[in-house]
């Protein structure tokens, strides 16, 4: 059994490693430019919904609130009316300066190794030899710590399958990574 804290260095360099492949991934690579698309009248329907003042927040329309209302005419008529969306609000202002949100990325990276190191260290003892051992329990736990969950947006909010697919291929990326940090810096006694 190999302890977490004597894992520190292979948990915080796969998580640098992570951060700098995402961000080339997201700044250099155009596969991920289609994943949202733009609506008709983009400045119209921007006007329209600043007249409401829209606190920042995650909203559903329309919003049934309870099953019983779900059931109602008067509901399934507005959901067949249309639009329906999911949305998520965000404060006026640039939001594109994404300084706390990458900070917090690297945290979620941190973690994400941190429970890698948990399972492998628990299941493996140290040893040079475990290399493969390391990166097959160590990248399996990270792409299961970046990917699966995404699947969840297509199946409950009807995110696209496709950009789904492209979410957990960079999981596996970060998976495959964090798999090699392991195996390279795993502990040898």
């Amino acid at each position: 059994m190999v302890g977490i804290f004597d894992l520190w260095l292979p948990i915080l360099l796969a998580a640098v490693f992570v951060f700098i492949a995402s961000s080339i991934i997201h700044m250099f690579l155009p596969y991920h430019r289609s994943d949202y698309g733009g609506v008709p009248d983009e400045d119209g329907l921007m006007d329209a919904l600043r007249g409401f003042n829209i606190p920042p927040g995650d909203y559903v329309v329309p919003r049934a609130g309870s099953p019983e209302v779900m059931k109602s005419e008067e509901f399934k008529e507005k959901a067949k009316k249309g639009p329906v969306l999911f949305m998520t609000v965000f404060p006026p202002g640039d939001p594109f300066a994404m300084g706390g949100q990458l900070a917090q990325w690297f945290v979620y990276c941190v973690l994400v190794g941190i429970f890698a190191a948990y399972i492998a260290g628990r299941a493996l003892e140290p040893g040079a030899e475990h290399y493969r051992a390391v990166f097959r329990l160590a990248g399996c736990t990270a792409f299961v710590g970046y990917s699966l969950a995404h699947m969840q947006r297509s199946i409950w909010y009807k995110q696209a399958w496709s950009t789904t697919a492209k979410n957990m291929f960079d999981g596996l990326i970060y998976g495959l990574l964090t798999g090699g940090t392991f195996g390279w810096l795993w502990p040898d006694m």
